[in-house]
């Protein structure tokens, strides 16, 4: 599984020209499944992701997660992070899970997050949507839970 996480001043999904979630000072995460994640998977990156320490101090210093600014978490499912341009030019994404089974591990991504205590919200699954963001920093990191 992999996050590629965006420190955010806001971010806003919109699915359809309707708004479905938006946060304002937190992290923005575009999720990528891959056939070979399982909740061990969802285990690690929640734990990294809520507890990752990417907002500043007031001498600068990257010492502050989620929890001590009280922030919101925005997850976008995104299978495109697990395209694979080693041959050719078109990226291929066999690696990544297929639908009906991704849906499940993400919505059990989204209810992990949500039990620990953070403010989450979501995009909508397999649905083209429109991500907007006000980057803070830019700060963007990836997490992979297989590395």
């Amino acid at each position: 599984m992999i996050a590629l996480i965006q420190r955010v001043i806001s971010a806003s999904v919109r699915v359809e020209k309707d708004n479905v979630a938006s946060i304002d000072k937190g992290l923005l995460v575009f999720i990528g499944i891959s056939s070979e994640d399982c909740d061990e998977d969802i285990n690690y990156i929640v734990d990294k992701v809520s507890n990752l320490r990417v907002f500043s101090n007031a001498g600068g210093q990257f010492d502050y997660s989620l929890f001590e600014i009280s922030g919101s978490i925005l997850l976008v499912s995104q299978f495109t992070l697990m395209g694979s341009t080693k041959k050719g030019r078109r990226p291929s994404f066999q690696g990544a899970m297929d639908p009906i089974n991704a849906s499940s591990l993400y919505s059990r991504l989204v209810n992990k997050f949500a039990e620990t205590g953070l403010d989450v919200h979501s995009g909508k699954f397999q649905a083209h949507m429109e991500v907007s963001l006000v980057n803070d920093g830019p700060v963007t990191i990836i997490i992979d839970s297989k590395k």
